[in-house]
């Protein structure tokens, strides 16, 4: 009776022993599973990298050979009318070869002859497709109405020239994409696009290059206008929302039609605001990109610091200096010149004045002292106002959109830093 006691305790203890082994083997092959699939991750991860620098260095390599300096001679190829005063106009090269590629968000610079004018009058508009386009660069310019408190004002300079004097076939003067408003495509962070009215352009130009590039990046893209009037390019945003499952679209309308729904035209009636956007997202982790008409931003651009968004976050097309007041450094530059005693000496013109902070820029304060200042965009991407320093040193409130060269300076966007005597 003992030994069979025996015998069965030995084969328990054999079976436990087995099974042991067993569950050992087991739990080796799944932590070696384990281990492949992370080193599968890992490598798939390194090859993700290894593409980003390789299509990065093509990209800068492919806009360092075929980019140009000056204007060059471009073909209104295709002129098409896009709903709420908009129209596009589609541009491809007079001399045939091959265009440089832009990050999206940037603008080009045009020279125009608009007759009437002393001399040619240049403007910067963003571009608004995506760069995945080789053949061709899109800008839409909205064509801007006489203010509402002045009816008698003539419209828009510019933009009236594009709309009723330039036709499909006339040749126009344009410098190479250029700003530094632009979205990192290499990146994956999920991002916010916020653009107003015709600000809409650069943010536009960010979703199409998203979505035309597969990625899968998260995109909630807002869009704020009076009504379905002057809502521009809406199917285009419908399309791209219903194509994408990574976008996210939102629409508001501040004065709405009887006739249009909510959910069905718009999706939020009232502005675009901070407080309502935090209702909508999940938190304030994106990267946040703006563009839209000085009270907008102003609002957006403070809200979204209220709420704990880092400023290298937040992102934005300035209209022009005063557009948006970056804190601490922008409002720093003009802040230590008040009360200071600096001299501002215009050479050319014979003229020195003590400098007013009040101004805002030196490009302001020239035509306060009625000294004439050649300018474009007023936000420093367009290189109009650019002026020979003689004399001194100046202060940037925004950072340019074209560093300008050494020995001179962009009068819109910059204050003097000490005595300063300038070319002008």
């Amino acid at each position: 009776m003992l030994d069979l006691v025996v015998q069965a305790a030995a084969l328990l203890f054999l079976v436990t022993l087995a099974a042991y082994a067993a569950i050992l083997v087991v739990a080796r092959t799944q932590a070696s599973a384990v281990m492949v699939r992370a080193a599968d991750a890992e490598s798939q991860f390194l090859r993700v990298k290894v593409d980003q620098i390789m299509d990065r260095r093509r990209f800068e390599t492919s806009r360092s050979e075929l980019s140009w300096n000056g204007f060059r001679k471009f073909e209104i190829v295709r002129k098409q009318q896009e709903g709420g005063g908009i129209c596009s106009f589609y541009l491809q090269p007079h001399d045939k070869k091959p265009l440089p590629p832009f990050h999206p968000g940037q603008y080009l610079t045009f020279q125009l002859p608009i007759p009437g004018q002393r001399k040619p009058v240049i403007r910067c508009y963003s571009l608004s497709d995506s760069p995945h386009h080789p053949d061709y660069y899109r800008v839409s310019i909205k064509k801007l109405p006489p203010p509402r408190d002045k009816p008698d004002v003539p419209s828009g300079l510019s933009s009236s020239y594009f709309h009723d004097q330039l036709d499909e076939g006339d040749i126009i003067d344009v410098k190479a994409p250029s700003g530094h408003f632009h979205l990192d495509m290499a990146a994956s962070d999920p991002v916010v696009l916020i653009g107003g009215g015709v600000g809409i352009t650069p943010v536009l130009s960010m979703l199409a290059a998203i979505c035309e590039s597969g990625a899968n990046r998260e995109v909630w893209f807002f869009y704020g206008v009076r009504n379905g009037r002057e809502h521009i390019m809406k199917a285009a945003l419908q399309r791209f929302a219903a194509d994408h499952a990574n976008v996210r679209l939102y629409v508001c309308y501040s004065d709405p039609e009887p006739d249009e729904k909510p959910g069905e035209d718009f999706q939020q009636p009232g502005r675009i605001s901070v407080d309502w956007m935090k209702t909508v997202l999940p938190s304030n982790n994106y990267k946040f990109y703006l563009c839209g008409p000085p009270p907008f931003m102003e609002s957006l651009v403070s809200g979204l610091k209220s709420w704990s968004v880092p400023e290298s976050d937040i992102h934005f097309e300035a209209f022009g200096p005063a557009t948006v007041k970056r804190s601490p450094a922008a409002q720093a530059a003009v802040e230590a010149t008040s009360g200071s005693q600096i001299q501002v000496t215009f050479a050319k013109s014979g003229k020195s004045v003590p400098w007013s902070s009040e101004a805002g820029s030196l490009l302001e304060f020239a035509e306060e002292n009625g000294v004439v200042i050649d300018f474009g965009c007023r936000a420093g991407n367009c290189g109009t106002c650019l002026t020979a320093i003689k004399a001194g040193d100046v202060n940037y409130v925004n950072p340019p959109g074209s560093p300008p060269e050494a020995g001179s300076c962009l009068t819109c966007i910059s204050v003097p830093k000490v005595n300063l005597t300038l070319d002008a």
